[in-house]
């Protein structure tokens, strides 16, 4: 028998027939200033734009960043890439609200300072040591390495938004909360 779900207090063991299909398509951050944020998620941490859109009498844009899965291939005419998008898993979108990036005040809550709430994504990586000395070398700013404080083998890295995002090597991760 396959594994379906750990067992506790409020977890429904049945996935409800309703529910076939539904798949877990996206987050989305409020970023200050989307030049900075793509360069951010598509030089460092290897995303592809697949769609922008614009919504001029909202005065926003929405920015839908993939990690590829090598050999992949995305549509290339417009609606059936957007439609592709919408149909994926793990997709970061975000979302510049017009004006922000030319306020030198604005900044968002990162979800981690008081009163806390939305704390992090994360990205896994087939090697942390090398992802860590990436990071490095792009001056990427750390909340916590790989082997501070008493969770090893976690890293947390800011966007530039400071927001947090965990790094972690799957494989080194086989001991976590045993």
């Amino acid at each position: 028998m396959s594994f379906t779900t750990d067992i506790l207090p409020g977890v429904s063991e049945h996935v409800p027939e309703q529910t076939r299909g539904f798949v877990f398509n996206h987050s989305m951050l409020r970023v200050k200033d989307p030049q900075v944020a793509l360069a951010f998620y598509t030089g460092i941490l290897g995303m592809r734009l697949l769609r922008k859109l614009d919504f001029p009498e909202l005065k926003f844009s929405l920015y839908f960043l993939h990690r590829a899965v090598e050999g992949e291939t995305v549509p290339q005419e417009e609606g059936e890439r957007t439609a592709w998008t919408f149909s994926q898993r793990g997709i970061l979108e975000l979302t510049h609200n017009w004006g922000t990036e030319t306020d030198p005040e604005f900044k968002y809550h990162d979800g981690n300072a008081q009163p806390q709430g939305f704390g992090h994504i994360c990205f896994s990586v087939p090697d942390l040591d090398a992802a860590i000395a990436w990071f490095d070398q792009h001056q990427v700013p750390f909340v916590k390495r790989p082997d501070q404080g008493k969770m090893k083998d976690v890293a947390f890295i800011k966007d530039p938004d400071g927001y947090w995002i965990e790094i972690v090597e799957p494989g080194r991760l086989k001991n976590l909360g045993r």
